[in-house]
């Protein structure tokens, strides 16, 4: 999917809105019909046009509810996935310093026999 997703959306719904415009005028230009008629019909195509809007709105939000749900749950899997791994990461470490800490006491305990055995 491409990033920019929201604007190609909203500029879809745009062209539609104002293709419906157009076309509603041109129909009403060319119809030959009373002015109260026309007033009616603009009255109606005016009516549809705002529930066929609203209805694309009320999609339009749930479908970005439902995008930033799946982000928010699909943070909250990496943000456990990091903990876990940082937490392995401690434990290495603390071990290797252990490790470390072992080798080098066993370093400075051979080093200290010769000069124990030289000074008796």
């Amino acid at each position: 999917m491409s990033d920019n997703n929201g604007s190609d959306i909203g500029a879809f719904f745009a062209g539609f809105l104002v293709g419906g415009l157009v076309g509603a005028g041109v129909a009403l230009l060319l119809a030959p019909q009373a002015g109260a008629e026309t007033r009616e019909q603009i009255r109606q195509k005016g009516v549809e046009l705002q529930s066929k809007g609203e209805d694309t709105l009320a999609e339009a939000r749930a479908k970005a509810e439902a995008v930033a749900a799946d982000i928010k749950r699909r943070a909250e899997e990496v943000q456990l996935q990091s903990k876990v791994i940082l937490e392995e990461g401690q434990k290495r470490l603390a071990e290797a310093v252990e490790e470390t800490k072992k080798a080098a006491a066993a370093v400075a305990g051979k080093k200290e026999e010769p000069e124990a055995a030289e000074a008796a």
